[in-house]
């Protein structure tokens, strides 16, 4: 993600009051943003920019699908789009920045005339309301992470006066519910009729390939971990009834879709909040279930909560043909101490006793984690703990940030309050852990390229270095593709060398031959049978 924040400007945790200087501005704002809809040309087309998790890019999806179905055209180029639309992420800082540098870019566009109108939507929308026309008064339109349904008037322009959000009177179009509960109600619904995630997913306007997809399992969430900002900006959990995520499976497998990657904020939590006795392990049944009827396809589990998985999620997995022996747990930290400034409700020998538990009763089970370094208050022995549990237990991926502090966080105010570890201090140890990481990775790939260990490999296109040749789509070429151990986008990929042409979304049975690095190198086995010849006879 890009660091760079040409404009330095303070964002405040509590409800923003506008000062008098701010409400000049943006009433002169207001008064330029009403020339401009009386001479503005209709909007026709809109481009996208998703920022952010996959989270977010469901988000995305689903607002240019609304988009389309109104009749506006989503195109590539921004700056030949009538609009623009940024769907921003606030979680770290190096996000907002790079939101904030996205949105500068897009205004440089609108004011050059490229494109008529910017719209900006999600998080950072959510988290600074107002603040954000003052760092960027070109904006024409804010939507927050609850709103998603009002993009089209938006992206249109309003054809009544600008409406407003419900604490904060803003001169522009502005749809920003503080909260689930007050998006239903303002939509009329209530929570028997409309219980946990109301909004709907369908009918996305998908910008995965057309063989993966994201299917959102819950919103929100109830952990409270003392680093992070999601409470505050998606709110409680929120978990989408089963009947509509099995209709939404549908819909994806039916569009093309063979891997699904079923995703949440703390997914093991499901179905506690709408009272769905069954939890996580049920509705994995009854997606493998429904993966079933269409042939298969790979279900992955992503962002598990450790504290909250128990013996029968284990058993769902390992007894479900289409859920893949995959699964993403976010552990953060190995250390008790550390773990309990988090807030993690766990130890060291809960998540000790779950992993040995998942490798000993899921033949093949590879494990991704993600973990912080740096958090406030670290010492040299607690790191040195976390470097030696992840050489000793041996993930299949795993992925370090540095801590990020955020305001209005108890963890941001432990490092405002002297606990903060020192930036240089922090890469270090990102360094360290990436480098036992690494040795963990390395091996591990080499040895399948040893013993020759076959995988099916889901192909997601041809490889760069087959692009850089003459003829990409003659035979011979490298393609590249993922076993079911690999997600997209976070883990390392599988290229295959075929002398046959291989196709996006086709499953081929490999053998892997070699490794370079975190990937691994394959080939197609049935290319790797020997052939005999037989004399012609007669």
């Amino acid at each position: 993600m890009g660091t760079r924040f040409n404009r330095v400007f303070a964002f405040a945790v509590a409800t923003y009051t506008l000062t008098y200087r701010a409400a000049c501005r943006l009433a002169h704002y207001n008064d330029r943003m009403a020339a401009r809809r009386t001479t503005s040309p209709a909007i026709e087309t809109v481009a996208f920019v998703s920022l952010g998790c996959p989270k977010n890019l469901v988000d995305s999806e689903k607002m240019l699908g609304l988009l389309a179905e109104n009749g506006l055209t989503p195109i590539d180029a921004d700056g030949e789009a009538n609009a623009i639309v940024i769907n921003t992420c606030g979680f770290l800082e190096a996000s907002k920045a790079e939101s904030m540098e996205e949105i500068h870019r897009a205004a440089e566009l609108k004011r050059a005339g490229a494109c008529q109108r910017l719209v900006v939507a999600g998080c950072l929308v959510q988290r600074h309301r107002a603040k954000l026309l003052e760092a960027c008064p070109d904006i024409d339109a804010l939507i927050g992470v609850f709103d998603r349904d009002r993009i089209v008037e938006a992206v249109r322009g309003p054809s009544s006066p600008p409406g407003g959000d419900v604490t904060v009177g803003l001169p522009v179009y502005s749809s920003i519910a503080g909260s689930a509960a007050a998006a239903r109600a303002k939509r009329g619904l209530d929570d028997r009729s409309a219980p946990g995630y109301f909004e709907s997913d369908a009918a996305r306007l998908r910008l995965t390939p057309r063989h993966y997809a994201y299917l959102r399992m819950s919103e929100g969430c109830n952990q409270n971990c003392t680093f992070c900002t999601i409470p505050s900006i998606r709110g409680k959990m929120r978990s989408k009834p089963v009947d509509a995520i099995v209709t939404e499976l549908r819909e994806l497998i039916g569009d093309g879709a063979f891997e699904i990657n079923l995703i949440g904020q703390d997914t093991t939590s499901y179905g506690v909040d709408i009272g769905y006795a069954p939890g996580l392990a049920g509705l994995l049944r009854t997606l493998d279930q429904v993966a079933g009827e269409y042939g298969g396809a790979w279900l992955r589990l992503m962002y598990a909560y450790p504290s909250c998985f128990t013996d029968e999620m284990i058993d769902a997995i390992a007894g479900a043909g289409n859920i893949v022996n995959y699964i993403d747990m976010p552990l953060q930290h190995i250390n008790n101490e550390v773990l309990d400034r988090m807030r993690r409700n766990t130890s060291r020998a809960l998540i000790d006793e779950l992993l040995t538990k998942l490798r000993d009763r899921v033949p093949g089970m590879a494990l991704r984690t993600t973990l912080i370094s740096g958090f406030p208050g670290e010492t040299d022995a607690q790191h040195e703990e976390l470097v030696q549990f992840v050489r000793e237990f041996g993930f299949d991926a795993l992925g370090v940030f540095g801590y990020s502090p955020e305001p209005g966080t108890p963890a941001g105010s432990m490092h405002a309050g002297g606990q903060a570890v020192p930036e240089h201090i922090v890469q270090q140890r990102i360094d360290e852990l990436m480098g036992a990481q690494q040795q963990v990775a390395f091996t591990r790939a080499a040895s399948l390229a040893h013993d020759g260990v076959s995988f099916d490999v889901l192909i997601d296109g041809v490889a760069d270095v087959a692009e850089e040749a003459d003829s990409p789509d003659e035979p011979g070429d490298t393609y590249v593709g993922r076993t079911c151990q690999q997600a997209p986008d976070i883990d390392g990929v599988t290229y295959v060398q075929s002398i046959h042409r291989l196709v996006s979304g086709e499953l081929v049975p490999c053998r892997v031959v070699d490794a370079d690095g975190y990937d691994l190198i394959a080939l197609p086995v049935s290319e790797c049978e020997p052939t005999v010849a037989l004399p012609v006879l007669g």
